[in-house]
């Protein structure tokens, strides 16, 4: 291939810079022409792009965020949405794309794909919910932040012998609460995954820690749950002890990503841009097992993964 594109779809995570970086760099290495495309689809659909080159991308790897931006595109997702984007393709001359994101943005991949553009899809989202791998780009960056903001809210929990209850993200999915919690030691932990009690997993787990000396307390719970504020308002009723929520927000998407997602995006973009020069498209690129693999995007669509029943039960018996 001479000429590729790259786009960033979806909700942005910590660590794209990087694998945009690394794409970029391998593709320029190889001879290629390297088209950033901004605002996702939108952009490919607009011919919103701009060449790129190795300074293009110099001091991006220790940033948050996209420098591509980023957006999600319901008008792709059309006939007409995507017959502008094939038009565009051929005008500019790109013969692939590497697309970063999560399974929304696969999608749009393999449908590029199957009208002709071959494409590798990236895994970048802090959910780390893409069943065909065990890392997403973005989830490590976000697992350190909210570990770091829980631990301030415990400062202040601890001060005041208070309850925090606090809302982590993840969309459907519980990994960042689970380990996040295993990490703040979290009294109790609520994931969509597995099913739960309130009084049984929250009231009486409390009360029964209060006879052994506790007074402040931190309570985790996934996004896919919600309702932390009438959480909060039960537990002070039922336990007496002051209670307040915290919806950790947007905060959990920022910030410069960790080592491991910059090392993670550079393999990843990296490995891409040799699949597209070797003519192949319609592929995910994931880690498993701390390997570097790549599988066809339907396969990798229909992949489910799991959330760590073993770890959950340590969480259980290790924080009380």
């Amino acid at each position: 291939m001479k000429t590729i594109g790259i786009l960033t779809s979806g909700g942005d995570a910590p660590g794209m810079n990087a694998a945009v970086r690394a794409v970029v760099r391998a593709g320029c290495e190889k001879g290629m022409k390297v088209f950033g495309i901004k605002r996702g689809y939108n952009g490919l659909m607009d011919n919103d792009m701009y060449e790129m080159n190795l300074r293009t991308v110099s001091d991006i790897i220790q940033r948050g965020g996209t420098i591509l931006y980023s957006a999600r595109s319901p008008k792709f997702k059309t006939d007409e949405g995507m017959e502008q984007a094939m038009k565009v393709c051929r005008e500019r001359g790109i013969d692939g794309l590497v697309v970063i994101g999560g399974d929304g943005s696969f999608r749009g991949a393999r449908d590029l794909s199957l009208k002709g553009v071959p494409c590798v899809a990236i895994p970048g989202t802090i959910d780390n919910d893409i069943g065909c791998c065990d890392y997403t780009i973005g989830y490590d960056t976000a697992l350190n932040t909210v570990m770091q903001m829980v631990d301030r809210i415990r400062d202040t929990t601890e001060s005041h012998d208070r309850c925090a209850v606090v809302e982590v993200m993840g969309r459907g999915a519980g990994y960042i609460a689970l380990n996040a919690g295993i990490a703040c030691g979290a009294t109790s932990i609520l994931i969509p995954e597995i099913e739960y009690d309130f009084e049984r997993d929250v009231i009486d787990r409390m009360k029964r820690t209060q006879k052994t000396g506790k007074v402040h307390f931190v309570i985790i719970v996934s996004e896919a749950i919600g309702g932390v504020h009438e959480m909060a308002k039960r537990i002070q009723a039922e336990t007496g002890v002051e209670s307040r929520a915290t919806v950790l927000g947007h905060v959990q998407r920022g910030g410069s990503p960790t080592a491991k997602d910059r090392i993670v995006a550079s393999q990843m973009g990296y490995r891409a841009v040799e699949l597209l020069e070797q003519g192949i498209g319609n592929r995910v690129v994931a880690m498993q097992k701390e390997k570097i693999l790549d599988f066809d995007i339907y396969e990798a669509l229909n992949m489910k993964s799991g959330i760590d029943l073993n770890l959950y039960k340590i969480a259980q018996e290790i924080s009380i």
